[in-house]
This record gives C-alpha cells, sequence and structure tokens, in this order.
C-alpha cells in the first residue's frame, strides 16, 4: 500500500514561482512518479513523469522548459518545481503513482489529496 501527501501550491502572480511535494509512505521503490492537474470544468491532464532512478523523465509540451520534475527517493519524496507559471497553469495539482510509465491517469493506481495552484494575471 501507497500513500501519498502532497505539499506547496498556493497563490502566486504571474511569472512567479512554486514548488510541489509529494511525500510517499509505503514501498514506491519499483513506481514511476507523476504529476498531473485539473482546471474547473476540464478534464485531468498529464502534467510530468519520472521514474525510480530519475532516468527517465517527461513532460507535458505546456509545462516544458518551464516545470521540472525529480524525486528524492532518500525522503521518499517527489517534487514539481514550477516556473514562469502562467494564468494558464491554474488547476488543482495531483501526485500519482503507477507500475508502468504512463501518461493516462487512468493507469495510476495511487493518488494524492490534490492542491490547488491558482496564478493571478
Amino acid at each position: 500500500q501507497v500513500q501519498l501527501v502532497q505539499s506547496g501550491g498556493g497563490l502566486v502572480q504571474a511569472g512567479g514561482s512554486l514548488r510541489l511535494s509529494c511525500a510517499a509512505s509505503g514501498r514506491t521503490s519499483s513506481y514511476y512518479m507523476g504529476w498531473f492537474r485539473q482546471a474547473l470544468g476540464k478534464e485531468r491532464e498529464f502534467v510530468a513523469v519520472i521514474s525510480w532512478s530519475g532516468g527517465s523523465i517527461s513532460y507535458a509540451e505546456s509545462v516544458k522548459g518551464r516545470f521540472t520534475i525529480s524525486r528524492d527517493n532518500a525522503k521518499n519524496t517527489m517534487y514539481l518545481q514550477m516556473n514562469t507559471l502562467k494564468p494558464e497553469d491554474t488547476a488543482v495539482y495531483y501526485c500519482a503513482a503507477s507500475n508502468i510509465r504512463t501518461y493516462a491517469y487512468s493507469d495510476y493506481t495511487y493518488w494524492g489529496q490534490g492542491t490547488q495552484v491558482t496564478v493571478s494575471s
């Protein structure tokens, strides 16, 4: 069993930065860890995914070059550093764990509680 607890997020002006954290408990060593987001009235969408070793990383085109996903396995924690934030990045952000490398949220087994990120213009 894996539990994911998120922290970070909040309100920031456009162009600003935020960092999200996702602390995992349980055995996550074989899992890919991902970030998703869901804006009001829209479907949940893929943001980024990272392998256990950190050697395999992918980003959605909309965040590439602005967001950085990382993980510290010693702390069992994953991060999403978000820079140059735009109003369209406003959403509830979720971390998730999957045993396969995938962009589809339906393939993720474990989910964090979600955290609101609001970017004002």
